[in-house]
């Protein structure tokens, strides 16, 4: 499975910006997918994440802000973050795990596979 980020950047408090996953090889094995975004110093931490049931987890930061969602063919994870604010900036990370059992909470040791990141930056 190889999953490639896209769509990060700079962007202003209280703006928007769209984060894509394009996933290839078997990902049809993979029971959920995720986001997850870690700054230097700092554990990485649960953002969102989406299972085969179409069932959906988010970390208790979001508020309601960001929407992850999964194309049926699962050729494409994407975050959609609003109303962002500086404490969003991060290096977010999509992610994939094949059991079930990992897919029950936002933990980032249960995901297998792993893209290389997107650097968000919300400035003030």
């Amino acid at each position: 499975v190889r999953l490639v980020e896209s769509g990060g950047g700079p962007v202003q408090a209280g703006g928007s910006l769209t984060l894509s996953c394009a996933t290839s090889g078997d990902i049809a094995s993979c029971r959920c997918m995720a986001w997850f975004r870690q700054v230097p110093g700092k554990q990485r931490e649960g953002v969102a994440l989406i299972d085969d049931d179409g069932d959906t987890k988010y970390g208790d930061f979001v508020n309601g802000r960001f929407k992850i969602s999964l194309d049926s063919n699962k050729s494409t994870l994407t975050l959609q973050m609003n109303n962002l604010v500086p404490e969003d900036t991060a290096m977010y990370y999509c992610a994939a795990e094949v059991l079930w059992a990992r897919c029950a909470v936002l933990y980032s040791p249960g995901f297998r596979y792993w893209g290389q990141g997107a650097q968000v930056t919300v400035s003030s």
